[in-house]
């Protein structure tokens, strides 16, 4: 893991810059076939240690983090995109749209984004596009945190909605389970209607872990 210093560096140099108001942008659930794309915007007040990209923590500490994060002076947006809005729109409008709405939820407005990936089209906001920048910046590291949980417990709700499908367990990714289960019923309300294999019928190699 990086040194404090290190995953603190992006916000430093803004600061730097004259910003004061860093946030960290990351997004959850571009790829599976069924639930929302989650995305976190989050202003540290203070650095946190353990703080790194959601996909390398445990899911038990995901849930430490995201307390962590809540219980302190930190600054959190949450944006939500719906399966039927990434079905009307695509995936990446989606996932700018939801980016756009976790920022604009922040209560106190940032002055500078640091956005996992790709710079938020439409966004006026200055802004750095960082590759893999929720292992390399603590602000998106836990932009990335708050993102992947509260997109997991929407899956847990929507597991108790449409229990025959397993979203509890696979959180509505191409698993060999899931695509069984789509060949049994069919899509439910929750599915991605525009992604592969949904919009064909699905073939047996079909598996996207």
């Amino acid at each position: 893991m990086r040194h404090t210093g290190d995953m603190m560096a992006y916000e430093a140099e803004a600061m730097s810059n004259g910003f004061r108001r860093v946030a960290g942008v990351d997004e959850a659930g571009r790829g599976p076939l069924a639930g929302p794309i989650v995305a976190g915007a989050v202003i540290l007040a203070e650095p946190i240690e353990g703080l790194n990209d959601s996909k390398q923590l445990t899911a038990r500490r995901r849930e430490e983090l995201f307390a962590q994060l809540h219980e302190g002076r930190h600054v959190i947006g949450v944006g939500i995109v719906e399966a039927a809005e990434i079905d009307r729109h695509g995936i990446q409008t989606a996932n700018y749209a939801a980016m756009a709405q976790a920022v604009a939820a922040l209560d106190s407005p940032p002055d500078f984004l640091l956005v996992d990936g790709f710079a938020i089209r439409g966004c006026v906001m200055p802004q750095k596009a960082i590759i893999k920048g929720d292992s390399r910046s603590f602000s998106i590291a836990a932009a990335s945190i708050i993102a992947k949980v509260t997109r997991d417990r929407i899956m847990d709700d929507l597991d108790a909605q449409y229990p025959d499908y397993g979203f509890a367990r696979h959180k509505g990714y191409a698993t060999r389970e899931h695509l069984d289960a789509l060949r049994r019923l069919g899509p439910c309300p929750a599915h991605r209607k525009s992604f592969a294999p949904i919009c064909r019928p699905p073939a047996p190699g079909d598996l996207f872990e």
